[in-house]
């Protein structure tokens, strides 16, 4: 069972709804939407890899949004609740069902106006504030708390990052945080004196260079060791150390504080030039299951295993390309492909290439590593 293929194209088409290969292997939905399919394919993309987000897909479904909407944020629900209808859309619908998704896109488009139009669109970028927004209407926070400005440098560092996760969690405090938000702790040395001074942010994703090692191949543990890695601040980027209060050449390095639940990874394929901006199309090799991050954990850590459950995929250059989405069904667990309105199923073998954009992970339990 797999939800539908969507589709952007003229004003006038319905959303249509039909069924295919029943008995579990897919269950597809072909959604016309009131725009231009061509340029809204980085919508459809991320769609389907929420969709296919089992606890977003399930706090959908179940409703259970309802009693978490935040009456005070910006939009007043209006995006958490079209996002909803659209999963529910997906998931649940009847053959020949005729349903208008254009609420959704209206909805967004209000949270974030850069996405009026029918221009092509970064599809991190519309994740991004797509789960802002979600994040936002369904805050448990109603108000927000004074900010105390407590100094912690004197903690342990374990401690410190705690403590900056609770004063976080004091203001942002959601189920789609709850699944997408980690902690990343930032350590900067000094090589004069030695003083090291730490700080801890929370992240929805994270963006990792690619590392080319022969042969045009990267491999994903690579990346995640070029962005983790110990770079050098001399020069203008000099900070300024606590202790010698002065400019001093530092050394800076990246670990994860707090694994999320789903962690999306991006592969910064895109680059901006003077002249121009460029593609990298180098092919990053990246395993379907077990994927073992505790070695960039910040602290002991055994519990920091992934599972690849969805890839948003983008094919063609910077002056134009097409998105499209890999997901396995967290009902039957297969591949599917969604390209537009088309969905077929997909091997596992067939999940990797080099049009490998944003991949989606979840954590694994512990017992099903077992």
């Amino acid at each position: 069972m797999a939800p539908a293929g969507l589709l952007f194209p003229g004003p006038s088409l319905p959303l249509r709804c039909c069924h295919g290969f029943q008995g579990g292997l897919i269950f597809l939905i072909i959604f016309y939407f009131f725009c231009c399919s061509l340029w809204q394919c980085f919508m459809n993309s991320i769609l389907q890899c929420l969709s296919n987000t089992k606890e977003l897909r399930d706090y959908c479904l179940q409703n259970q949004y309802v009693r978490e909407l935040n009456s005070n944020s910006r939009m007043h629900t209006a995006l958490m609740a079209e996002f909803a209808k659209l999963i529910q859309t997906l998931w649940t619908s009847s053959p020949n069902d005729a349903v208008s998704p254009s609420e959704f896109k209206t909805q967004i488009q209000r949270y974030a106006p850069r996405f009026v139009g029918y221009n092509q669109q970064d599809a991190q970028e519309f994740l991004r504030f797509l789960l802002d927004g979600l994040h936002s209407e369904v805050n448990r926070v109603l108000g927000r708390p004074r900010s105390n400005i407590d100094n912690l440098d004197h903690l342990p560092d374990d401690e410190k990052g705690r403590q900056m996760w609770k004063k976080y969690q004091e203001r942002e405090d959601s189920r789609i945080g709850d699944l997408f938000v980690g902690q990343l702790k930032s350590s900067l040395t000094c090589t004069e004196c030695g003083y090291c001074s730490t700080a801890f942010d929370p992240f929805w994703d994270l963006s990792l260079p690619i590392a080319k090692k022969g042969y045009g191949e990267a491999n994903l543990i690579d990346c995640m060791r070029l962005f983790t890695k110990e770079d050098v601040l001399d020069g203008e980027e000099k900070p300024t150390c606590c202790r010698c209060k002065a400019r001093t050449r530092c050394t800076k390095k990246f670990s994860i504080q707090k694994f999320p639940k789903i962690l999306v990874l991006h592969l910064k394929r895109f680059s901006e030039a003077r002249i121009r901006s460029s593609k990298l199309t180098t092919f990053v090799n990246f395993p379907l299951r077990d994927l073992d991050l505790r070695e960039f954990a910040s602290q002991s850590c055994n519990h920091a295993v992934y599972n690849l459950y969805a890839v948003s995929n983008h094919t063609g250059t910077t002056m134009g390309g097409h998105y499209t989405a890999y997901c396995r069904s967290p009902v039957s667990g297969e591949w599917h492909a969604f390209n537009d309105s088309r969905v077929t199923l997909l091997s596992s073998s067939q999940v990797r290439s080099s049009d490998a954009y944003l991949l989606f992970y979840e954590l694994a339990s512990p017992s099903s590593r077992m």
